[in-house]
């Protein structure tokens, strides 16, 4: 899994710093990162030998990313607003774009995959091609922005060229541990609390939004009640009068953040996946009514 935050770059136009995707640096993550996976193909031991024919056929790998929420609380856009939504839709074109770059420069080298032939890639139907598909099904209705800012011309042109080293590229994991070890949100998900303790087997762990806690420090705000009232809150702020609305707004958590905007992050991103992506539903107080 990538870890998005670590591809943003400081940007400054007249004078008003930014943030963007440093879209050199992550090309290049994904290129090694692909040919890693490509290569544990191969490496790995397989205790059941269906398992090892069917990875040896079809060659399927699963590159993610996480620290989603990071990059949103760097460029101060709630998870809950239309701007954010755009970043989920632009950095995961972004990555499947190299993904799928990486996997028809290492078919060049190394061959295509031996199931290659007939395939969704080697029919020129790349995955934002089966929202048409999908329409279709429906009868008409798919309510996606179908917009693109990548060169998808370029990539449809190489791999007919030269096909896919593998069937299957990008899939978005939980990342619940890893993202711990490295110190960023997990995956896609919005910030579960600003402050709460997690379990696992290696034992309990303090996890505290650092983004939040710099904001509150620039601001004067971070104190010893702050942390009694965040702890009493279980990590919302959404109570907690001393902090402007401003913030209260961006650090929203997971179960103050509409549901609606999840799914709408999933639907922007899922167009350009070709497998699928790990995504949890906060609902509080859900009932079969408001679930369905």
């Amino acid at each position: 899994s990538v870890n998005l935050f670590a591809h943003m770059k400081r940007t400054d136009d007249g004078g008003h710093t930014g943030w963007e995707l440093d879209h050199a640096k992550l090309q290049q993550t994904i290129r090694t990162a692909m040919r890693m996976l490509d290569n544990v193909i191969d490496i790995n031991y397989y205790a059941v030998t269906k398992a090892r024919n069917s990875n040896l056929k079809h060659r399927p790998v699963g590159l993610g990313i996480m620290g989603f929420q990071d990059c949103l609380h760097l460029t101060h856009t709630p998870y809950a607003s239309e701007a954010a939504m755009k970043i989920a839709d632009a950095t995961m074109e972004a990555v499947c774009y190299y993904a799928y770059w990486a996997s028809t420069e290492l078919a060049a080298e190394r061959g295509r995959y031996s199931s290659y032939k007939g395939s969704l890639w080697d029919r020129g139907i790349l995955p934002q091609d089966t929202l048409e598909l999908l329409r279709e099904e429906r009868g008409g209705y798919v309510d996606i922005d179908e917009s693109a800012t990548m060169d998808w011309e370029a990539l449809r042109s190489r791999i007919r060229i030269h096909g896919m080293r593998n069937s299957n590229c990008v899939a978005i994991a939980p990342t619940a541990t890893i993202s711990n070890i490295i110190g960023v949100s997990a995956s896609i998900e919005p910030e579960y609390q600003n402050i709460y303790v997690k379990s696992n087997l290696s034992g309990e762990f303090t996890v505290v939004n650092e983004h939040l806690v710099a904001e509150l420090k620039q601001r004067n705000l971070w104190d010893e009640v702050m942390v009694a009232d965040l702890k009493y809150f279980d990590g919302s702020l959404a109570t907690i009068d001393r902090v402007p609305a401003e913030l209260r707004n961006l650090y929203a958590t997971a179960f103050e953040v509409d549901a609606k905007w999840i799914v709408e992050a999933g639907a922007r991103r899922q167009k350009w996946i070709d497998q699928a992506q790990s995504l949890n539903i906060y609902m509080a107080g859900a009932s079969g009514k408001k679930l369905d």
